[in-house]
């Protein structure tokens, strides 16, 4: 028996193949923020996991998967070299599992008092032909001088993307912070699990209103493991699936 057909047998009913999803569901074919190597940081814990998510993603018609481990100094000190060799072995899983998936590897890096060090130092995984790196904030507050720190990352060549603004409460009452950024050049990528309500109300409304505003320029699966899989198909139906395709999207780009 294959290895796929192992874990074809341990799959949740929840998280096989539906057949209301059509195959061109995740019409961007790109997903460029997930957690998928195993054991690096809080996502997937084997690669059986990572097989169980790419395959999904592949049903729904994602062609590559960059995946994004977290990069920080105190909680997930990843070095670039891991990382790649993590990736090699994503790549090998899908490949002998018969997915027509492309993967590659960048980071999710916080943007901590160690990241200018990275910066500085050009020890950064980047994707996409613009050198766009992901980065995040921290959940309590944002970094002091962040709009500094961004510019000093452009100054190097770098396109900074900022993984999901939707979900960081302290934007929530005073935007002002998001709008200089956005004005400023950075990018914004939203968590499609924000669209479908796994992370509370609040955060869908924000997701709500930056569709409106349509300052999406990433849809990211931010997938970790694949009980995030029920949340993520329920984008399919949700009323705001529409608004997602008049957004400016880049992910199409990396293919």
């Amino acid at each position: 028996m294959s290895l796929w057909q192992t874990i074809r047998q341990t799959i949740a009913p929840s998280q096989a193949a539906s057949p209301t999803v059509p195959a061109d569901a995740c019409f961007w074919r790109v997903d460029m923020h997930s957690h998928l190597i195993p054991g690096v940081d809080d996502g997937v814990s084997s690669l059986d996991e990572s097989l169980v998510c790419m395959q999904k993603l592949a049903n729904w018609g994602i062609e590559k998967v960059i995946t994004t481990p977290h990069i920080s100094r105190d909680w997930y000190p990843n070095r670039s070299a891991e990382l790649r060799a993590g990736r090699a072995e994503l790549q090998a899983v899908a490949d002998e599992n018969g997915l027509n998936l492309t993967i590659e590897v960048a980071a999710e890096y916080m943007l901590d008092e160690f990241f200018p060090e990275l910066v500085n130092d050009d020890d950064i995984l980047t994707f996409g032909a613009e050198r766009y790196v992901l980065v995040e904030m921290g959940w309590a507050a944002a970094p002091r001088q962040v709009e500094d720190l961004l510019f000093r990352m452009q100054t190097k060549g770098y396109t900074p993307v900022l993984a999901h603004p939707e979900r960081y409460t302290y934007l929530y009452e005073d935007n002002s912070l998001l709008t200089a950024l956005h004005e400023n050049g950075c990018l914004f990528q939203l968590n499609w699990m924000s669209v479908a309500g796994r992370y509370g109300e609040r955060a869908q409304f924000h997701a709500r209103q930056l569709l409106k505003k349509e300052w999406v320029d990433f849809i990211g699966s931010d997938m970790h493991r694949p009980v995030d899989l029920k949340a993520m198909e329920a984008l399919f139906s949700s009323v705001d699936y529409e608004l997602l395709k008049k957004q400016p999207l880049r992910n199409e780009s990396l293919r």
